[in-house]
């Protein structure tokens, strides 16, 4: 399988973002957003999904996180699907699920072309760590667009919005992890009986 790396900036009159994956590396990262909580549940993707990540972003955020943490996803999404390319050999399917104490999580990820976002997560509190919860969708919404993915984001049970929201992010690596993994009875396949995705 070929080197699946990207790089890729945006630049608009709210944000600069510049996002560069690694999607076959060891979950290092490097994060300068101005946005710490984001970040740390960013780590998570990395971390579980097993892909290195650089993210920069310079944004509006005297106003609020809002443009900042949806441009990041829309980065972020574009990044993906460049890294991935003709997506011949991967298994296209991902999911997982996570607990984190009383809280669980289910992802379910298709690199379908079709973008979709099912984000079913009721927060037990409007804010951790000043960020507004609400902007979570607005990252996965970003990311869903630009990568073409289908995506369910599913929080089964929980009552710290901590926990809630870091079980959908390692979830969310996880699932990463499984649908980009190569499958070898698909090597050089799409993975569609369309033959295009």
């Amino acid at each position: 399988m070929a080197e699946r790396k990207a790089t890729v900036s945006r630049d608009t009159l709210e944000t600069q973002v510049s996002a560069t994956v690694n999607l076959d590396g060891s979950g290092q990262v490097n994060f300068n957003t101005g946005v710490p909580f984001l970040e740390h549940m960013m780590d998570q993707i990395a971390r579980h999904g097993m892909m290195d990540l650089d993210i920069k972003a310079n944004g509006d955020l005297h106003i609020d996180d809002h443009h900042t943490a949806e441009d990041i996803g829309i980065t972020l999404g574009q990044a993906f699907a460049q890294a991935i390319g003709d997506k011949k050999g991967i298994q296209r399917y991902g999911h997982a699920y996570v607990p984190l104490d009383e809280a669980l999580s289910r992802v379910v990820i298709d690199f379908s072309g079709r973008p979709g976002l099912t984000f079913n997560v009721p927060f037990t509190r409007a804010t951790v760590g000043g960020f507004d919860v609400d902007l979570f969708q607005e990252f996965f919404q970003g990311f869903v667009n630009h990568a073409q993915v289908t995506l369910h984001v599913d929080n089964l049970r929980g009552t710290n919005t901590h926990h809630q929201i870091e079980t959908v992010f390692k979830a969310f690596g996880r699932a990463l992890r499984m649908a980009l993994t190569a499958d070898p009875a698909m090597a050089g396949i799409t993975p569609s009986t369309k033959g295009v995705l």
